[in-house]
């Protein structure tokens, strides 16, 4: 019963909708089978499957809102969690950003859904950690990863007529891999809504290749260096940057998109223009959701276009309140590259750092986006357009804004965490100390 069919999820909300008693009520129904494996020291250690299905009901009162959520399904459960919803609702406070639940709407057509990830089962995960382990016991090597897969849907109607149906699959690999003497360190993750395009001994190698070019690297001094970044270094700082494409906290001057003197910075060049950001529920090779959590619709938003601000997302309060588009937070996101590709941008550079990955990154100054985190599982150097040797990581200083202003070149988009992001050669990156971490 974990995954319904569009059929059967309308039945059931259209059973709860009738027990309302509230003014408005809302219903979201989940279910999900998510198989997983993880390996480490080239040994399985974990593997299992869960499966799930929630329903969560919203009833509001006026301004007076609260929701109750239940996992049992016969005709006195769904009874009872409306009521429960409705009970909670009448103690709870007004809610003076309360919003009336939309009416029926008009949906993109996405394909998230995937046989060839849905059918996926025990022999296929053990496959995928025998991809990874046995070609890292063969060159000395130490594997530790991570399988995911899941099949699943969500279903959401309302009292106003609303209905909503989408059904995905997804498959999430990483894998790290060391020196057997722990100074060489090498890692990969690849993301698919169809698992045919999983190739698990490809991905391995690549984290195989870092791990054994990063033995014995060497110390160089920080400071401001061109870096060719792959794109899981550069999406973390992406990410982030696109968390703060709110508009209400813009406007409230609490965003590096607020204005000094009031307002936002919508309309304004801030990057390189070279730079498009948008995000498309339709794109084929990261399709997401037509739908945001509250129903409104998800379309092609551009957010950065030629470098100029087009967008920010916004709640359907504050932009009632100030005429302003609702555009919902995006569900996917692509910025737009070149044609070349990771090696070309290595073989254009005369002198400057691979960065591989970072991680561990944090906030230092909200009002500029400068983060600061640290490198890893592989920094090399780059001398006449060749891999010189491996060199320790380090810890960065750097916003994503100043970042897409010192762009150099753009490569061809690659799909990262949902995303599609290019490489980047990037001019004056801060590197502000060393890490002795590999």
């Amino acid at each position: 019963m974990t995954i319904l069919s569009p059929g059967e999820a309308k039945a059931i909300l259209h059973d709860v909708l009738g027990y309302s008693k509230a003014d408005g009520c809302e219903v979201h129904l989940d279910g999900s089978t998510t198989g997983n494996i993880r390996y480490a020291r080239n040994t399985v250690s974990t593997a299992g499957s869960v499966t799930d299905l929630t329903l969560v009901v919203q009833s509001n009162f006026g301004q007076k809102m609260a929701t109750a959520t239940i996992n049992e399904f016969d005709d006195a459960s769904l009874v009872k969690v409306v009521r429960r919803s409705e009970e909670l609702a009448k103690l709870a406070p007004e809610n003076p950003e309360f919003m009336k639940i939309l009416g029926p709407q008009k949906y993109l057509e996405t394909k998230g859904y995937f046989e060839s990830t849905a059918k996926i089962d025990a022999a296929y995960r053990a496959s995928v950690a025998a991809a990874s382990i046995g070609p890292c016991r063969e060159k000395k090597l130490v594997a530790a990863g991570y399988l995911e897969d899941t099949v699943g849907f969500s279903a959401m109607a309302n009292s106003k007529g609303l209905w909503a149906y989408y059904p995905s699959t997804d498959i999430d690999f990483s894998v790290t891999v060391r020196t057997e003497d722990g100074t060489g360190s090498g890692y990969v993750s690849r993301d698919y809504n169809d698992a045919a395009q999983f190739d698990a001994e490809r991905a391995s190698a690549i984290a195989m290749d870092k791990a054994m070019g990063s033995r014995n690297a060497r110390a160089v001094e920080p400071g401001k260096y061109t870096v060719v970044l792959e794109p899981g270094a550069s999406v973390g700082l992406l990410q982030n940057m696109m968390f703060n494409f709110d508009r209400r906290q813009a406007d409230e001057g609490r965003s590096f998109l607020a204005k000094p003197g009031g307002g936002n910075k919508v309309g304004e060049k801030i990057v390189d223009e070279r730079v498009t950001l948008y995000s498309d529920p339709t794109v084929a090779a990261i399709p997401a959701s037509p739908w945001a959590q509250d129903g409104r619709r998800h379309e092609h938003v551009a957010w950065i276009e030629k470098g100029v601000v087009k967008n920010m997302y916004c709640s359907r309060y504050w932009a009632q309140k100030n005429e302003a588009p609702a555009i919902p937070f995006p569900a996917n996101g692509v910025m737009e590259g070149g044609d070349a590709s990771l090696d070309d941008l290595i073989a254009g550079t005369k002198r400057g750092v691979l960065v591989t990955r970072m991680w561990y990154i944090r906030t230092v100054d909200p009002q500029t986006l400068l983060y600061t985190g640290l490198t890893r599982d592989g920094t090399f150097f780059i001398e006449d357009g060749k891999i010189a040797f491996p060199i320790k990581n380090m810890r960065f200083n750097e916003s994503p804004v100043i970042m897409l202003n010192n762009i150099e070149e753009l490569g061809r988009p690659e799909r990262i965490n949902g995303n599609l992001i290019p490489p980047m050669k990037i001019r004056d990156f801060t590197f502000s100390s060393l890490s002795d971490a590999v």
